[in-house]
């Protein structure tokens, strides 16, 4: 099989001398490589003169649509790629992770794209703010598509989920793709690439794929590019330094290798629950992907007094695991992806070994014609006086056992791995876990703390989540990935938009107090959602608020709390000074004033949002509301979310409470 490039819209076979790529598993080639892409400038021209503008003439919801389509082609063909996932040593339920994980990132991008995004191109972020003292100059924040392409280079050791981890908040900020895959495992990666390119839902020039080398790809970079990149410390480093990179301010996003760690809490003796958890999660870490993760538990830190006792659970537990043929049901840990990568671990492992002993595993033993490797557990009885330990990562199966006296201790040593993606902790002290996060949080991108009470739940250390950021500071090289809406802003410009309330509100389609208010026709309950417009607004008639109003709500809801109901005490209060409203009665009266009871197109009134109450209301004071339609967001071709304004007033003016209404309209 001779590996393709895809570049605008077709596929390129590769040129001149071929590189072998071998199974994991047998030893035999799987695949072949080679040269495919000559003018790296005009694939970069087709993602930013054909593939931005097409995907940013479509909607957030319409990105997360197609984002949807994706999974599914991925999950129909889903046995072929598991077929395929084997020659990379992976057991099936090492792919299950790699292919249905990168299939469900898609898919919680897609599902965030239409819940938490407007049906808009733009991303208005932020309350406005007021920069004059009439309200005629206002600030606003917003975040657009950038103009130019996204780079993913991606690692090998998960060949489809991470591309799809990459593409799900790229595609969905409007922004075009060229995925460059790590060559030991392309051949995966380009048989996903294709499932997606059949599904015919992207636009053209939207996604591209490199197979080989990347030439002068990085010189024809500019500012509106992005550059997100995974794999070793040394690779970013040098990608990095590119003069164009600097010059250009290409937005440079890495996710590296680290000496991520467990920690052992100082309550988790032998006999809890959480001494087994971490025991059970340091052996998983080890062994899944053949310990070919990122995130994988390099360095595993007990109580001093723990130390034989956690040995000798480890060496248990690792002694039961088979290490075969990943197509075999009876195994547990396939082969690394090569055998050069096993030379790498085997090399590094010799390094960490002259600051550690080696309690479990051999890594000189070789198993048949495939890269296979047992789990090697090594034990650091001095990790303080020790530096290997806390820079040279084997990317294998391998883990190294330390003793820390305090948890001051533990922390230090923690931190000595100079920032890491993920760092766990097993303890059932919250003390414990709060000294940890305020002492080490800053080195890691995720703080994971596991114990019985969510164990049965827990994802485990070493699964990035969609909705989580997935990065870290210093050796994993300060990137941030995912986290929900927050990796969708990676591939966005935030501007700062200045300007008047009239000239925001049509910018950002989102009404601004102190823009134009429509306050004739119909009651806008009245207008069904392609006929309402924003500003259009109703002032109510005032209604007076009783003493008799305040103690019937107090009695019918039982809410009774002194401040309704016992005048003395209410004026002992500071805030109040006597007697006042029910924050839950105003917000019920105000309804009744603005409500339109007769059926018609306002379906259902789901939630309020930004609730306020800025200045109490006492027996005799009137209230008046003011309704104003803020923006409005079609979520299908039935029907359609507005956003209302509402404005609470008493008789003189003043603002008693302001929160924002949402409503179902029909269409």
């Amino acid at each position: 099989m001779k590996l393709q490039s895809y570049v605008a819209d077709a596929w390129i076979a590769p040129e001149g001398k071929l590189t072998a790529i071998a199974s994991a598993v047998t030893g035999e080639i799987v695949a072949e490589t080679g040269t495919t892409v000559r003018d790296f400038k005009a694939m970069l021209d087709q993602a930013r003169k054909v593939g931005g503008p097409a995907l940013r003439k479509m909607t957030f919801h319409q990105r997360a649509k197609m984002l949807k389509a994706l999974g599914d082609a991925v999950m129909a063909k889903k046995d072929e790629l598991y077929e395929l996932s084997y020659n990379t040593g992976a057991t099936k339920a090492d792919s299950w992770i790699d292919i249905e994980g990168g299939a469900g990132t898609l898919f919680a991008y897609s599902s965030k794209g239409r819940r938490e995004l407007p049906n808009d191109t733009i991303i208005v972020e932020g309350a406005p703010e007021g920069l004059s003292k009439r309200g005629t100059f206002m600030g606003q924040h917003v975040l657009t598509s950038r103009q130019g392409a996204a780079v993913h280079i991606n690692a090998f050791n998960f060949p489809v989920w991470g591309m799809l981890e990459k593409l799900g908040p790229t595609l969905l900020a409007g922004m075009p793709a060229i995925v460059k895959p790590a060559t030991a495992t392309a051949y995966l990666t380009e048989a996903a690439f294709r499932i997606m390119i059949e599904a015919n839902v992207l636009p053209k020039g939207a996604l591209q794929l490199i197979i080989g080398p990347t030439g002068d790809l990085f010189d024809h970079l500019t500012g509106q590019d992005v550059v997100s990149f995974t794999g070793s410390a040394e690779t970013a480093q040098t990608l990095q330094r590119h003069p164009v990179i600097a010059r250009e301010s290409v937005r440079f996003i890495a996710e590296r290798d680290s000496l991520n760690a467990a920690v052992l809490g100082p309550d988790a003796v032998q006999g809890t629950p959480e001494f087994d958890l971490f025991v059970k999660e340091v052996v998983r870490e080890m062994t899944v992907k053949a310990g070919q993760k990122c995130t994988a538990i390099r360095r595993a830190l007990v109580p001093a007094a723990q130390m034989d006792a956690v040995e000798a659970a480890l060496k248990e537990a690792l002694g039961k695991i088979v290490v075969g043929d990943p197509r075999d049901e009876k195994t547990q840990m396939g082969a690394l992806v090569s055998t050069a990568q096993r030379n790498d671990v085997r090399e590094k492992i010799d390094t960490l070994s002259k600051e550690a002993r080696i309690v479990f595993g051999d890594p000189c033993k070789a198993e048949g014609k495939g890269a296979f490797l047992s789990p090697v557990l090594l034990r650091c009885d001095d990790p303080a006086k020790a530096s290997r330990v806390h820079d040279t990562e084997a990317f294998g199966p391998v883990a190294t056992l330390m003793p820390y006296k305090d948890l001051g201790d533990a922390i230090a040593l923690v931190n000595r791995g100079q920032g890491s993606l993920v760092m766990s902790l097993y303890t059932y002290d919250p003390k414990v876990a709060r000294d940890v996060l305020t002492g080490s949080g800053a080195f890691h991108g995720r703080l994971f703390i596991l114990n019985r009470d969510c164990a049965k739940e827990s994802t485990g250390h070493g699964s990035p989540l969609p909705n989580l950021i997935h990065g870290g500071p210093g050796r994993a090289g300060g990137g941030e990935e995912m986290g929900g809406l927050h990796g969708v802003h990676h591939y966005m410009q935030r501007t700062a938009l200045q300007g008047s309330p009239r000239m925001l509100t049509g910018v950002t389609q989102e009404w601004m107090r102190g823009s134009p208010e429509m306050r004739e026709g119909p009651h806008p309950f009245r207008l069904r959602f392609n006929e309402l417009e924003l500003g259009k607004t109703l002032v109510t008639q005032p209604r007076t608020i009783t003493l008799e109003d305040i103690e019937h709500f107090a009695h019918f809801t039982g809410d009774t709390f002194y401040a309704h109901m016992d005048e003395e005490a209410a004026k002992a209060n500071p805030l109040f000074g006597g007697r006042v409203a029910h924050g839950y009665l105003l917000l019920s009266f105000a309804a009744g004033l603005f409500v339109d009871p007769p059926p018609g197109p306002v379906l259902a009134n789901y939630g309020l949002d930004n609730l306020r109450f800025t200045k109490p209301v006492k027996p005799g004071d009137s209230i008046t509301v003011q309704l104003t339609a803020k923006s409005k967001s079609l979520r299908n071709p039935e029907m359609g979310e507005v956003r209302w304004q509402v404005i609470v007033t008493n008789q003189n003016g003043d603002t008693a409470a302001t929160y924002e209404l949402l409503t179902m309209n029909a269409v």
